[in-house]
């Protein structure tokens, strides 16, 4: 009778299949097809095999290591499905199977690893994911997880509400899939979470108000999907909120004055939007905010003088919309300020000379207004401007006055770079 093989050789390297229980390949450049027989080290709690150049399926054998506590093929060529029987290894607490070419949907079967607390399966769809199914409402008993991954996976469906019941997660990433309908409220449940991706879907209907209750966020990303309606003001509970991104969808209303709540705050991209209404006054309360993007909406009003609080903003763009009445003299403060963007909107009255404050700027637009009066001679400390006439290539750095009502004479140092002005009602 012949003996069961005591020892396995991988790789030109031989394990006891007795002893061994870590097994960590990682970084290596291996090639070719993860072997069969590594399937054979039934006391393995621990198999890395990521950032290697491995290709061809998982072998089946894998599914029989019901001992392993974390399995890591991350960053691979492997391809074929991630199959069923994965449900076998519910000792599992890290998965790691993200950056490969893996078709086919994710098994209901992924609901059994009830010990996971990290499941990264995201970007292995790279190209060519056939058939990308939906996630699993499963997944809702996945309830010790706190990172969970699957962006980039050609995913569609909706988010299942039963993602709620997932409420130690701190992370989760569910970005360029093509997932549809609207965020389920029950993403409200999810008070641990720190960061929440849901950027580049087909997401529609409004943003939950439960989003309120979600304290410990630092970052939304929720940009590049259709969702309207609103921003909810409960928004304003998120105190902890460092990033907002919500440009490119379809939200309207008003920016709720509960913003100014987010006093953490150093990126606000609201842009490409429908939003109308006035800009907050409150805004002048985020004044650790080093980007401010409102461009590209419907808002009107004038800018409020509060925007002089934010001395720390490096870039204001807010061209493209209906914004009247003057640029407040405050604008003199944002002496950190790089690119002062606010041209094609109603503006009026003249160029503070507080602008020479701002000596940091390498770009600014206020063409296309309706600006009057003389331009202020300090203009001419903004020594790190480049100025053209008229609209050239917008990949460089140049700043522009033209179409406004500005009166010369001008001064020296942009006299020929002013560009179209209507001076009919000057003296």
């Amino acid at each position: 009778k012949k003996e069961p093989p005591t020892e396995v050789t991988l790789w030109g390297k031989v394990y006891s299949i007795e002893d061994t229980e870590r097994l960590d390949l990682s970084y290596n450049q291996l090639t070719g097809s993860i072997p069969s027989k590594i399937g054979n080290l039934k006391n393995l709690t621990y198999l890395s095999l990521s950032e290697n150049l491995l290709t061809g399926e998982i072998p089946s054998e894998i599914w029989n290591l019901t001992n392993l506590i974390e399995l890591n093929f991350h960053n691979n060529d492997l391809t074929g499905s991630i199959s069923p029987e994965i449900g076998n290894l519910t000792n599992l607490t890290n998965l790691r199977l993200s950056d490969n070419h893996f078709t086919g949907s994710i098994p209901s079967e992924i609901g059994n690893l009830t010990n996971l607390t990290e499941l990264h399966i995201s970007g292995s769809d790279i190209g060519v994911n056939q058939h990308p199914g939906s996630i699993p409402p499963e997944i809702g008993n996945l309830t010790n997880l706190t990172f969970l991954s699957l962006g980039n996976k050609q995913l569609t469906g909706s988010i299942p509400p039963e993602i709620g019941n997932l409420t130690k997660l701190t992370y989760l990433d569910l970005y360029r899939n093509e997932l549809t309908g609207s965020i389920p409220p029950e993403i409200g449940n999810l008070v641990n979470l720190e960061k929440i991706f849901l950027h580049q879907n087909e997401l529609t209907g409004s943003i939950p108000s439960e989003i309120g209750n979600m304290t410990n966020l630092n970052s939304i990303t929720s940009d590049g999907n259709q969702l309207s309606g609103s921003i909810p003001p409960e928004i304003g509970n998120l105190t902890n909120l460092r990033g907002l991104y919500l440009y490119n969808n379809q939200l309207s209303g008003s920016i709720p004055p509960e913003i100014g709540n987010l006093t953490s705050l150093i990126q606000l991209d609201l842009h490409k939007n429908q939003l109308t209404g006035s800009i907050p006054s409150e805004i002048g309360n985020l004044t650790n905010l080093n980007y401010l993007y409102l461009y590209d909406n419907q808002l009107t009003g004038s800018i409020p003088p509060e925007i002089g609080n934010l001395t720390s903003l490096s870039w204001l763009i807010s061209m493209y919309n209906q914004l009247t009445g003057s640029i407040p003299p405050e604008i003199g403060n944002l002496t950190n300020l790089t690119r002062l963007e606010l041209h094609t909107n109603q503006l009026t009255g003249s160029i503070p000379p507080e602008i020479g404050n701002l000596t940091n700027l390498t770009r600014l637009e206020l063409h296309t207004n309706q600006l009057i009066g003389e331009i202020p001679e300090s203009i001419c400390d903004l020594t790190n401007l480049n100025w053209s006439p008229d609209f050239i290539n917008p990949n460089y750095l140049y700043s522009f006055l033209f179409n406004n009502q500005l009166c010369p004479p001008y001064p020296s140092c942009i006299e020929d770079d002013v560009g179209e002005q209507d001076t009919s009602n000057c003296d």
